[in-house]
């Protein structure tokens, strides 16, 4: 692996790992995100404490961070195909979503990856983001619980994958993307079967 697939892997990293929700919460009101709700910085938890306009922009940034290093690498590799593998987009997007879920800057701690992995993911793969978003909004709308409608969209996601962009490296990609977000969602799913999850 070059120094400049590193660097950019590092980079893609440290974009996720910006923690606008903490950032925000803690401009706005003084309060430390991580104490309050469910603890999460996600825009949902955000929206809850700093209000329903500071969890919009953290949705917009979050997705963002996703969004822009794997623009860049893109525009890169349509310049010049040679410089890098054709599956390197999916190794930035993966390590903005891991930058996300474990931010450097908050000792590990992190999000859930859901509007990081659907800007890091919509270039690469839209029919299934947009498929994936569809369920998550029926979901929240059947269930009325934002996290069930996160864990329907992981499920969903590498099956839209798998039903519109046979590509076996993108198709482990979104297997793997799913994965995180249920794996972040447990805690939620415990409090969904003790009806004590927030809405």
């Amino acid at each position: 692996m070059s120094f400049s697939q590193i660097a950019l892997i590092l980079a893609g990293y440290l974009s996720g790992a910006i923690p606008y929700g903490y950032l925000l919460t803690k401009k706005m009101t003084g309060l430390n995100i991580l104490e309050q709700g469910s603890g999460n910085i996600g825009s949902t938890n955000v929206g809850r404490i700093a209000g329903k306009r500071i969890g919009l922009l953290v949705q917009l940034l979050d997705m963002l961070k996703g969004l822009i290093p794997v623009s860049i690498v893109i525009l890169l590799l349509k310049s010049d195909p040679q410089i890098y593998p054709n599956y390197f987009p999916l190794v930035i997007a993966l390590s903005t979503v891991i930058g996300h879920n474990f931010s450097i800057f908050l000792r590990l701690k992190g999000g859930k990856g859901v509007n990081t992995t659907l800007g890091a993911t919509i270039l690469l793969a839209p029919v299934a983001v947009l498929s994936s978003v569809v369920v998550y909004f029926l979901v929240k709308w059947r269930i009325k619980y934002v996290s069930a409608g996160s864990m329907a969209l992981a499920v969903a996601l590498p099956i839209g994958g798998w039903l519109f962009s046979p590509d076996p490296m993108l198709e482990y990609y979104l297997s793997v993307c799913g994965c995180l977000i249920l794996i972040r969602h447990i805690s939620n799913l415990k409090r969904l079967f003790k009806g004590k999850e927030l809405r």
